[in-house]
């Protein structure tokens, strides 16, 4: 069946199954968790659902019918995108208002219009105004899906209107299970990638990539180093972030990836310094993380920690990216003299 593609997200599933089995199908959700665990696939199979012609269960899609490639293929007209453009970072009003007028229209098959709303972090107080009556006044058999990583990016003025789902990261299981599915044979790669992943699909496939780990041991060489190079090590952080694309969404997931390397080297600094034994690292970064916590001590390592987890929240926050990466790297410690 078609939700057998959805892992992990049983929770949400039951939620939607339950409110159409009793009648109490909102007309707007927000769908909130971490990057890449589902939710977008989520929205396009809750879709499907609704839009299929020959549906062999209740919210479930037969996966053979028009609708349904269309649905698969993002062509079908009773579907809608709104998506933040590669080379902005808040949704334009004038795409909102595109979006509110087409919603408007009346299905041209069926009983319902889906919208979905791939990028609600990204509203502007103009884009939700514009939105605001869509939402209040929502058309006939309109079904509304927006998707968010957090309520806390969220203006009051939409939040209050949408019924909230929350989505879990994957677990460790079910994420090896998508790794496998997409293509990654090695057994050994896929526990690393799911151990990393910290329940992304997309942070983990992002991991796989020899670039990444090329720019972890330049960051952590600098980190280490008695007399870190700032300079170059920025046009290298930098370079690694840019190289994802214009898009705004890879450049800040690859500065992230980079992030959680330093805290993870800062985390595995305290703990040896304290005495624990790190078994999740070699022999070789045992000793030279070893010896900078013992140059630097634990409270140079407690305001790096601090500083580093701040500068992932920025990320998170759309600050731009350059200056992320100066500040952290004006952190790291240097020998005087």
């Amino acid at each position: 069946m078609s939700w057998d593609r959805i892992r992990g997200q049983d929770g949400p599933r039951n939620t939607f199954f339950t409110a159409h089995e009793i009648g109490r199908l909102a007309h707007s959700y927000l769908l909130v968790g971490p990057e890449g665990i589902g939710k977008r696939l989520f929205a396009r199979e809750l879709a499907k659902a609704f839009l299929c012609e020959r549906p062999p269960a209740k919210l479930t899609a037969c996966d053979r019918c028009p609708a349904c490639a269309q649905v698969e293929a993002s062509t079908h007209p009773d579907l809608l995108f709104l998506r933040t453009p590669a080379d902005k970072h808040e949704l334009p009003v004038e795409d909102m208002r595109e979006f509110c007028s087409q919603v408007a229209l009346k299905p041209t098959r069926g009983a319902r219009k889906i919208g979905i709303i791939e990028d609600a972090d990204d509203f502007n107080t103009s884009s939700a105004n514009s939105f605001l009556k869509t939402l209040e006044e929502p058309p006939p058999g309109a079904l509304l899906l927006l998707i968010a990583t957090t309520t806390d990016r969220q203006l009051a003025t939409i939040l209050s209107r949408c019924q909230v789902v929350r989505f879990a990261p994957l677990t460790p299981p079910d994420l090896k299970a998508i790794l496998e599915a997409q293509g990654i044979e090695d057994a050994q790669k896929r526990d690393r990638l799911a151990r990393l992943g910290n329940g992304s699909v997309s942070r983990a496939l992002a991991l796989d990539d020899d670039s990444i780990w090329q720019v972890r041991q330049k960051l952590i060489d600098g980190l280490t180093s008695p007399r870190p190079q700032f300079q170059p090590l920025a046009e290298t952080w930098s370079k690694f972030n840019e190289d994802a694309g214009k898009e705004t969404a890879a450049q800040r997931m690859r500065a992230s990836l980079v992030l959680q390397f330093l805290i993870e080297a800062v985390q595995h600094a305290l703990k040896l310094s304290l005495g624990a034994t790190v078994p999740e690292i070699d022999a070789t970064e045992v000793d030279r993380l070893k010896a900078f916590a013992d140059r630097v001590g634990t409270d140079t390592l407690m305001e790096l920690l601090d500083k580093f987890v701040e500068a992932d929240f920025y990320v998170e926050r759309r600050v731009q990216l350059i200056l992320v990466v100066e500040s952290v790297l004006a952190k790291f410690p240097r020998e005087k003299g």
